[in-house]
């Protein structure tokens, strides 16, 4: 059985590819192989959860880890469904694994009665880098499952695309949300095991519990990678220019204005129909993974940033929020232009004063300044890589 087992295992990693030099957790699989031996594992994963061409299930279920059931986060496990869609549970057609979705009654957390026939929960998804993308919040809530249960939860970590940088202010924790969970800056520059490192350490947890945690590193990584994802983390992310866009567009989701989604490159532009002054236009549609985005079949006039500024210009200015004030001051809808999940986005109040304010973006930048350098203090006995 054992020579079985390291024949499959040694079959297995012959068909690793490694993206430039970067290992991710997933990768080092002889580091957790052995605390997966014997226990009932369940799999907190999605499309992401790739070893090379291999996903991360396929592979255990081939060393005959015995996986009781697979858990998706928004998007569903295949990551195709719309953002916040109820997704129902099923069964993985490949392997008869169920499949459990924590966006079914919108929980958010399996069941008790599900984490009681578990022993480890193993955790593989690949973040973005942004306090509002659900995959942490999804990770923080899994890890207060499992402390709750006496469960213990290995976390195979990712890079993080925009590690290299901090920026935003710090979440006030009167918005904390299902898009902002942890007081924490809008980009955090952490992967998801160093963050769950410091929610232990910092017992962010429901009344200060701890969860029993193993983070399985990246190896050859460092925060000033420029780490380019396999896989797209979700429908509306395509490539890597929507995700780098990512933390200054998405605010236009709690506005009336479009940010793409609808079309083949959501957050790489911003338009509604009633904008002046613009030539460019796109019209939303029904697709998948957008299936009733805002504007639908309306034309919307506004900014192209398809291919302008550079790659190197949007990650030079961090979060930027003159896209927001543009279009905020063109409409000139006054409080009507806001909808009450901005600050649920942003993560504090004094955002949406200084728009209406007339304050530049500038202005509202230096306002984090002091949250960006607390932060960076904060998390420092918690980075598990370099930082440059």
């Amino acid at each position: 059985m054992k020579k079985a087992l390291l024949t499959g295992l040694t079959i297995f990693l012959a068909t690793i590819l490694i993206a430039g030099n970067i290992k991710t957790g997933a990768e080092s699989v002889h580091e957790y192989l052995p605390l997966l031996k014997g226990k009932r594992v369940a799999v907190l994963t999605n499309q992401t959860g790739i070893i090379g061409n291999t996903h991360l299930v396929d592979s255990l279920v081939s060393l005959k880890i015995n996986i009781i059931a697979i858990l998706s986060p928004e998007h569903g496990f295949r990551g195709d469904a719309d953002a916040g869609e109820h997704v129902a549970s099923s069964v993985d057609q490949k392997t008869g694994i169920p499949i459990k979705s924590l966006y079914e009654g919108n929980t958010g957390k399996p069941s008790a009665e599900l984490m009681k026939t578990i022993d480890v929960m193993l955790f593989d998804l690949q973040d973005v880098g942004v306090r509002f993308y659900t995959y942490l919040t999804t990770m923080a809530r899994m890890m207060e499952a499992c402390a709750e249960n006496g469960v213990k939860m290995i976390v195979l970590d990712r890079p993080n695309p925009i590690g290299f940088y901090v920026d935003g202010p710090i979440l006030d924790m009167k918005y904390k949300s299902g898009v902002g969970w942890l007081p924490i800056p809008t980009v955090h520059g952490m992967t998801l095991g160093e963050l769950a490192g410091m929610i232990n350490g910092e017992k962010w947890l429901k009344d200060g519990m701890q969860c029993d945690l193993t983070v399985i590193k990246c190896t050859n990584y460092t925060h000033a990678s420029m780490y380019q994802l396999p896989v797209k983390p979700s429908p509306n992310l395509p490539d890597m220019r929507s995700i780098y866009l990512y933390p200054s567009t998405c605010y236009f989701e709690a506005t009336p204005v479009s940010l793409g989604r609808g079309t083949a490159q959501a957050f790489q532009m911003y338009g509604h129909p009633n904008m002046k002054g613009y030539e460019f236009s796109f019209t939303p549609k029904s697709i998948p993974g957008a299936k009733f985005p805002p504007q639908l079949n309306k034309e919307c006039f506004g900014v192209d940033l398809r291919t302008e500024p550079s790659i190197e210009e949007i990650n030079r200015a961090g979060i930027n929020l003159e896209y927001v004030i543009d279009a905020y001051h063109n409409l000139n809808l006054d409080d009507h232009f806001f909808r009450s999940f901005f600050e649920l986005l942003v993560g504090q109040g004094y955002v949406r004063k200084m728009i209406k304010e007339g304050k530049s973006a500038s202005e509202i930048k230096a306002m984090w300044a002091g949250d960006v350098a607390k932060f960076k203090e904060e998390r420092r006995p918690y980075l598990l890589y370099p930082e440059n």
